[in-house]
């Protein structure tokens, strides 16, 4: 039966490894070799695969919290500038319409809740959360990337992927194991 969609045949190849140290090693040299899209997994943090994994990205949550508070503390100010001065204008004691020293308590409370909130969905959105499957919980091996196993993917949708040729590269970098990851 033909494919009807483009998506490649396979999610990735995934190689297991034994130690932290063979993983970091292959990491470093598949970013050698030019691939791109690749993902590695510990079951404790090595800040050295991350830092080779991730080759100087920046976060964009950073950017959108940024965005969340300007925008909250905009709202805040119009806000309370439009309900005093505009919608119902009292003046009382002589006190101007506009009096922004007594904004600055709720346009900071708004800043922090917009800024809040903007890191939580940026979070989920950028890590495209939630995910209640992903391909590689089909495989059986992977569940051992929380025990004891490391584990380097490549995967599919690299420009430079080619399935055999990077297979025999991945088996060149002598992992236990090259395992075939399905889109579940």
């Amino acid at each position: 039966m033909a494919q009807v969609n483009d998506k490649p045949r396979f999610y990735g190849l995934l190689a297991e490894y034994e130690s932290a140290q063979d993983l970091l090693d292959a990491v470093r040299a598949t970013k050698k070799e030019g691939y791109t899209e690749i993902d590695a997994f510990t079951p404790y943090p090595v800040e050295a695969i991350s830092l080779e994994v991730e080759n100087g990205k920046k976060s964009q949550v950073s950017k959108l919290v940024g965005t969340g508070a300007l925008l909250g503390f905009l709202t805040a100010a119009f806000g309370q500038w439009w309900m005093s001065a505009q919608a119902y204008p009292l003046n009382i004691g002589g006190r101007p319409l506009n009096s922004w020293p007594a904004f600055i308590p709720v346009a900071f409370e708004l800043t922090v809740l917009f800024a809040s909130f903007s890191a939580i969905g940026g979070m989920l959105f950028l890590n495209r959360l939630p995910r209640p499957n992903h391909p590689l919980f089909a495989v059986p091996q992977f569940e051992r990337a929380n025990i004891d196993r490391c584990f380097l993917l490549i995967k599919s949708e690299d420009a430079k992927y080619e399935e055999e040729k990077t297979r025999t590269f991945m088996e060149g970098l002598g992992p236990d194991e090259v395992i075939d990851v399905d889109w579940a």
